[in-house]
């Protein structure tokens, strides 16, 4: 028992190995969105973005911990999406796909790294054209924004995820915008994407789960995304499904050829974390990954929708509860946003905003984010709430 405890002891920020692991894979994915980012114009194929932003982290990660004597598993923890306007989330399309994304357009892209299991995921919100965000799409990527820098500041040591549940949902009706239900905030630990402790995106009698405290030392993926509709999205078609996560609880006897094939190539290459049916043998995957949802072998991660017109924004960050207090180690400066909302009327709002997130250096530890000297990680963590 002490062998295992001390095991987990290791294996969490009081290592500095793994703090530099996390911090490693978050600068990967900062880089590898920056990258997506700057490829984002009209006309452009969305599986060529998510295929450059997946290609960025294999390759980022692939050159890190070569010479050591144990292999250490990298790469991509969560594949590249690109999910526009009124989509929700998840999208991720199979090479044959020829969707676009056009002038105008809401962009959430939202992908994740991992150096040895320790995972950073990040989601950013931009819109495809020149100039400040104006409007209802500047509402509801102020909403996403304001909610995520108020989270940052609830979720710490001694607070509830009930805490954090309740503040998103006010500052997302300051904006006149909805938090878009099922979303999860998980907390990761090694290999573990969506570990045992969330916070609900809003709570509601179908949707319980456990009170949780939130402790030191402990790594979350805060998730928010904010809708300008009813905030509660549907599944239109399930062929759009192309992310899915190997469940390692289940097991069944595959009947058919097709699925065998399929179940062993993802056992072999994705044994623990989401992965994209693009990397698979295209012709049998379709037909082998629906036998393996049906048994449960597979968890979907599906494409979903709110009605169109909506607009969807998504804001989703790893955030390190230090001993010195909160550090988001992913993000990215969102453009310049002139919403027709504000939050300076908002006494409880603007409280939950002056929280610091340091709680020992006084003075500009926000400032201080992860990253080395000067790199893009530092200009991006002075994503400031917007107006208010």
């Amino acid at each position: 028992m002490s062998d295992d405890e001390r095991e987990e002891k290791e294996l969490d920020l009081t290592s500095p190995e793994v703090v530099t692991k996390y911090k490693s894979a978050a600068e990967i994915v900062n880089k590898a969105l920056q990258l997506v980012l700057s490829e984002c114009k009209p006309k452009v194929k969305i599986v060529d973005l998510c295929e450059k932003g997946d290609a960025f982290i294999k390759e980022q990660t692939g050159n890190m911990y070569k010479n050591v004597k144990k292999k250490i598993e990298r790469g991509v923890a969560f594949p590249t999406c690109i999910s526009v306007n009124n989509t929700v989330c998840h999208f991720s399309p199979l090479a044959s796909d020829e969707t676009v994304v056009e002038e105008g357009d809401i962009l959430k892209i939202d992908m994740g790294c991992h150096i040895d299991g320790f995972i950073a995921v990040v989601g950013h919100t931009h819109v495809l054209h020149e100039g400040p965000v104006t409007g209802r799409a500047a509402d509801v990527i102020a909403a996403a924004n304001t909610a995520a820098e108020v989270a940052l500041r609830l979720v710490r040591p001694g607070k509830k995820n009930s805490d954090v549940t309740e503040a998103i949902q006010k500052v997302a009706a300051a904006y006149d915008c909805k938090i878009v239900e099922g979303v999860l905030s998980h907390q990761m630990k090694q290999f573990v994407i969506d570990g045992n402790k969330v916070v609900l995106s809003v709570s509601n009698p179908d949707t319980r789960v456990d009170e949780a405290e939130f402790e030191e030392n402990e790594v979350y993926s805060i998730d928010i995304v904010t809708s300008t509709g009813d905030g509660k999205p549907k599944l239109l078609d399930e062929k759009q499904t192309t992310i899915y996560k190997r469940a390692v609880d289940k097991s069944y006897n595959l009947k058919m050829k097709a699925s065998r094939f399929i179940f062993s190539e993802i056992s072999q290459k994705f044994p623990i974390m989401p992965f994209t049916a693009r990397d698979l043998e295209e012709k049998r995957a379709r037909l082998g990954l629906v036998e393996c949802v049906n048994h449960e072998l597979l968890q979907p991660y599906p494409v979903l929708h709110e009605k169109p017109g909506d607009l969807v924004a998504h804001i989703k960050f790893t955030v390190l509860l230090m001993p010195n207090g909160s550090d988001r180690v992913t993000s990215h400066a969102l453009q310049e946003l002139q919403p027709t909302k504000t939050t300076e009327n908002e006494p409880e709002i603007k409280a939950w905003l002056a929280l610091p997130t340091k709680t020992k250096k006084k003075g500009g530890g926000k400032k201080k984010k992860a990253g080395k000297k000067g790199d893009k990680v530092e200009e991006a963590s002075q994503a400031e709430p917007m107006e208010g």
